[in-house]
């Protein structure tokens, strides 16, 4: 491991590698709160690539929310046991468990998301009986997602004399009970915040419901951001952005949950490589994947948890390099703000005056058997699309994939961002843009 570590040229240990290496190397269990791109996996990597015996069966399992953080990780581990020819394999779902079945007869670690790992136990085609390093790697998201009672099952599967590691962005009061149940006198380590705000610039722009994508294809094409990452909410979202940079110039690919497995793995090899160098995400890229470079972040939609924020804008500003994270704001996203703000003290957002921007035209996948048959209809950026009868359009009801939220929730002046706000009632209409 030291010939890698020499020559990655890493200098240093980072912090969380300065504190939690001596205390695995010593066999203790560990909770970490610690973040993407903290070193994290060398830490905990560390003391089982220097005790695992190669052919000696699964003696070490690390656990991951996502399937790209599963593969990020199995590489990165790859490369420091490649003195020792460890054989390590990712499992997690998307792809051929054949395939996996294969592997796990000759594996040494396994990095598994939990899904596809129950999976293989059921079928009986891995041997959990000789773990002697278990990894819970962002466990507080693999709580958000609901994968608490699976963890525990492949706990129960697992010796109970073993060194347990569960690192975290957050320790909440539901990890704490899992370490009160599974871990033996677990040492706990905290890190300081990752988010550096001498390195990071924090803005945002206040617009109207109907300006966004123009704006942010103004920003894209003016501003100098060599590699970027777009956050949305939903998936739908996402791809009606890169659809619509795509057709204004923009070279940008999309990543989010309900694409296939494979090809987000391209997407981000892609990215990585700054082949693309605009991804459009939803949170499944805010966390874990530790991508280098990303000099800004937009926040498309602002995210409703304010931990989500911290992640998302946490992607930028590493390593000492400085970066730029952009929220662009609409009235729905007044109430997301006010929570950002209100629980992340200390984070100086400061708002730019919106430029003038060349109003844009797009385009969007109207649903199959609605009016359009599933042809894309052409928007333009006041929200309006060609009307399909004579009914007043005010009177139809917001179509959900246009942005909108309820009716009549979008207030004038609402928390005060932009004083004198109108009320857009009816504006987005059935044909309306997603903003």
């Amino acid at each position: 491991m030291l010939k890698v570590i020499l020559a990655k040229k890493f200098i240093e240990p980072s912090e969380i590698q300065e504190k939690t290496i001596p205390l695995i190397l010593e066999g203790r269990d560990v909770i970490a709160g610690s973040a993407t791109g903290s070193g994290k996996t060398l830490a905990f990597g560390s003391g089982m690539i220097k005790n695992v015996v190669k052919g000696k069966g699964v003696q070490g399992l690390i656990l991951t929310p996502t399937r790209e953080l599963a593969e990020q990780v199995a590489c990165a581990l790859g490369e420091f046991a490649y003195y020792k020819g460890l054989e390590i394999t990712a499992v997690y779902g998307g792809v051929s468990i054949v395939n996996q079945v294969k592997k796990l007869s000759h594996a040494d670690i396994v990095v598994a998301t939990p899904g596809r790992l129950l999976d293989h136990l059921n079928r009986n085609s891995i041997d959990l009986s000789k773990v002697d390093y278990l990894v819970l790697d962002e466990a507080d998201r693999m709580w958000d997602m609901g994968f608490k009672f699976d963890v525990g099952k492949i706990v129960k599967a697992c010796p109970t004399n073993r060194q347990t590691l569960l690192f975290s962005a957050t320790i909440t009061s539901e990890l704490a009970d899992f370490s009160g149940k599974y871990m033996k006198s677990p040492v706990e380590i905290a890190v300081n915040n990752y988010v550096d705000a001498s390195k990071l610039k924090q803005i945002y722009y206040d617009v109207p419901d109907n300006g966004k994508f123009s704006l942010l294809v103004h920003l894209l094409k003016h501003e100098n951001s060599p590699l970027v990452m777009i956050f949305c909410n939903t998936r739908s979202n996402v791809d009606f952005v890169v659809k619509n940079l795509v057709e204004n110039g923009v070279n940008a690919q999309a990543i989010h949950g309900g694409m296939e497995q494979n090809k987000r793995i391209r997407v981000l090899k892609s990215f990585d490589s700054q082949k693309v160098n605009v991804m459009v995400c939803t949170d499944v890229a805010a966390r874990g994947l530790d991508i280098q470079g990303v000099s800004h972040v937009y926040n498309y939609d602002l995210p409703k948890d304010h931990k989500d924020y911290i992640h998302r804008i946490g992607r930028t500003a590493r390593a000492g390099a400085e970066g730029i994270a952009v929220n662009i704001l609409a009235s729905r996203d007044y109430d997301s703000f006010s929570n950002i703000q209100k629980h992340n003290v200390g984070l100086v957002i400061e708002r730019v005056n919106t430029p003038r921007v060349e109003r844009i035209f797009v385009k969007w996948d109207a649903p199959k058997g609605r009016g359009l048959h599933g042809r894309s209809a052409r928007v333009n950026s006041n929200g309006r699309g060609p009307r399909r009868d004579n009914r007043d359009p005010r009177r139809s009801k917001p179509n959900d994939r246009g942005g909108q939220q309820r009716r009549g929730d979008q207030r004038s002046g609402k928390n005060g961002f932009r004083g004198g706000g109108r009320n857009t009632r009816g504006r987005s209409g059935r044909h309306g843009e997603k903003q």
